[in-house]
C-alpha cells in the first residue's frame, strides 16, 4: 500500500434542513452541496459549475441565499437549511412560484429550475412586488442553458401577483 499522505479529518456537524435535523460526521473539505445531496439524499439541489455562477445549487442558509458549492458543509453547522424540496408543501402541493414556472413554460430542460425555484422564493419574500428589471437581475445569479428567461421572468411576475 502507498502511503499518499492524505490526511481526512471529519467534524461532527448538526443542521437543520427543511425543518429536519440531521447529524452527521463529515470530511472537513465536503462541500455543502455534497452534503446535501449525497449524505442527505435531497438531490433537487444541483451541482452546475462548482464555482458559484450558475446557481444550480442555491439553498437558504439561516435566511440567506447562498450557493453551496461555494461552503464546506462544517460551515453550516448549526444552521437551518432550505432546500427546493422544503418550499412546496408536498408532492402534490406545489409552491406558487413551481406552479407558475409550469403554467409560463419556464421549466424547459429542468436543470436550473431547482436553483431557479430557491433564488426566486427568497427574491420574492424580500421584494413581494417586484419590477421586470428587478426580477432579471435577481435571475441574474441562475443560469438556465436552454437560452429562454421570458417563460421565467413571466412566471416569477404571476407567482408574485398571486401571493399578493
Amino acid at each position: 500500500m502507498v502511503d499518499t499522505g492524505a490526511c481526512y479529518e471529519s467534524k461532527r456537524i448538526r443542521v437543520t434542513v427543511n425543518g429536519v435535523t440531521y447529524e452527521r460526521d463529515v470530511d472537513v473539505r465536503l462541500l455543502l452541496s455534497d452534503f446535501i445531496r449525497q449524505e442527505l439524499g435531497l438531490t433537487g439541489t444541483h451541482v452546475g459549475c462548482e464555482e458559484g455562477v450558475c446557481g444550480a445549487c442555491s439553498v437558504i442558509l439561516d435566511g440567506k441565499l447562498v450557493r453551496s458549492c461555494l461552503m464546506f458543509a462544517v460551515q453550516a453547522d448549526g444552521c437551518q437549511i432550505t432546500t427546493v424540496e422544503g418550499i412546496a408543501q408536498g408532492p402534490d402541493n406545489l409552491h406558487p412560484i413551481q406552479e407558475a414556472l409550469i403554467e409560463n413554460h419556464g421549466v424547459q430542460c429542468g436543470f436550473c429550475t431547482p436553483g431557479v425555484v430557491v433564488s426566486m422564493y427568497s427574491f420574492l419574500k424580500e421584494n413581494p412586488e417586484p419590477s421586470e428589471e428587478e426580477i432579471r437581475e435577481a435571475l441574474a445569479g441562475n443560469i438556465c442553458r436552454c437560452t429562454g428567461y421570458a417563460g421565467i421572468v413571466r412566471a416569477v411576475k404571476s407567482a408574485s401577483r398571486k401571493a399578493r
